[in-house]
């Protein structure tokens, strides 16, 4: 069975209930095709994304519906390919982080403009994965999938194996053999079958698209590859929530990590979208992407001035963006171009400082793709392509708890001293 085309579920495609999502639309050539778990055109091979019909002419009411809303990502199903009652299904309600003021990181960093962090660590399994896998369940439910599945770099296992848990269907995932401990273990506690594949995530990745054109994936929702067109669009729900909560209003700019890139392409969506709908005035923003420098194939091609992303092997302590071959890689290009923004790289030292920078002034422990962001931040100002004098929102998309190997050589105890004043003083704490 070729992978371009729909397996047979135990739901017709026909039928299925999925909000506003209308059909699935080819990005490149502009075909599209009745709902369905595909997501590659037949035409032009092209990524498939979803249209809409939208809800237009009423702003307001529309703003009010989503004010009155759960605190959640559910707050925007009218926008989302979701039922509207998804807020009613087991599932795990990501989404409604905190955006953080971070003036202390500001006045470090040298921003006068604003500085907002979007800190979604608070998700259920503490990365912002818990957004997209939420919106792929919708649509494996609607497909009538038994079996939830995807390739990952660690956080998205744990999402899968969550989500699955909560709706009562099987898991079963995998991820590069090497990942951060902390990791694994999330991803293995929910119950589900965990699969350590030999090789790198890409090699992951070509398993799984091996599998799903397979009979012995029959029935499986793989999340990020034939429910792609319905996951990558959770990532919008970040744009919602930044806007929403600065005032229903765009920020001048954004940094954004890139990992297949996926999630920057989104949020550019979701602030388009915002637009379109007129929930927020249209205006410039910029968006910048982050990579570590040990996996960085599209900051490379940004600032080569190529259009094409030439792979490579990954070799970073950033291990969640640790994706060689990025699909979404030309479209962040685009992006970034489009928008006057850039795509900018750090080593691994510097992530491990900039974990700790965003530590000491915000109180916020980022795994190393927010280190990743924030370093990124850092030197985009130095080198003067970020503009400090205008509103920033910088995205911590997971927890540091997940990544402790990253920073744990390099911070401890400050002293450890016998249990009286004496020892204490002579310690210099006093």
């Amino acid at each position: 069975m070729s992978v371009l085309s729909a397996p047979t579920t135990s739901a017709s495609t026909a039928s299925v209930d999925l909000g506003p999502a209308s059909a699935l639309s080819c990005r490149e050539c502009g075909q599209r095709y009745p709902l369905g778990p595909i997501f590659a055109c037949a035409e032009c091979f092209g990524p498939l994304e979803i249209a809409y019909d939208l809800p237009t002419g009423d702003p307001e009411g529309l703003r009010a519906r989503i004010e009155a809303g759960p605190a959640s990502i559910w707050r925007y199903a009218e926008l989302l390919p979701v039922p509207a009652d998804v807020a009613t299904k087991p599932n795990l309600n990501p989404g409604w982080t905190p955006l953080v003021r971070a003036d202390r990181l500001a006045a470090e960093l040298g921003v006068t403009g604003g500085l907002w962090v979007k800190d979604d660590s608070g998700n259920p399994t503490h990365s912002f994965k818990d957004r997209v896998v939420a919106n792929a369940l919708e649509a494996a439910r609607a497909f009538g999938f038994t079996t939830l599945s995807c390739s990952s770099t660690g956080n998205l296992a744990g999402a899968v194996g969550a989500a699955a848990a909560r709706a009562g269907l099987r898991s079963c995932v995998f991820i590069p053999h090497d990942l951060e401990q902390g990791k694994v273990v999330m991803a293995a506690v929910y119950g589900g079958d965990l699969v350590g594949i030999e090789g790198s995530y890409d090699d992951v990745n070509r398993f799984c698209s091996e599998l799903i054109g397979d009979p012995a994936g029959e029935g499986w929702g793989f999340v990020n590859v034939n429910l792609r067109p319905y996951y990558a669009e959770g990532s919008k729900t970040l744009a919602y929530e930044i806007c929403e909560q600065l005032g229903w209003r765009l920020p001048d700019q954004l940094v954004v990590p890139i990992a297949s890139g996926s999630q920057l392409t989104k949020i550019d969506k979701g602030l388009r979208e915002l637009i379109s709908l007129g929930l927020v005035e249209d205006r410039p923003y910029r968006i910048f992407g982050a990579q570590a420098e040990g996996c960085s194939p599209v900051s490379r091609a940004f600032k080569d001035g190529h259009d094409v992303i030439r792979p490579v092997k990954p070799n970073t302590i950033a291990k969640s963006l640790a994706i060689g071959n990025p699909a979404d890689g030309p479209y962040v290009l685009d992006i970034a171009r489009r928008t006057g923004g850039a795509v900018e790289d750090v080593t691994d030292a510097q992530v491990v400082d900039a974990i700790k920078l965003l530590a000491r002034t915000e109180g916020i422990f980022a795994e190393t793709a927010g280190g990743v962001t924030v370093g990124v931040t850092r030197k985009l100002i130095e080198s003067g392509a970020l503009d400090p004098t205008l509103t920033t929102v910088v995205l911590n998309t997971g927890d540091g708890l997940k990544t402790l190997d990253a920073v744990a050589p390099t911070t401890g105890p400050t002293a450890i001293i016998r249990p009286d004043l004496d020892a204490f003083r002579e310690a210099g704490l006093a």
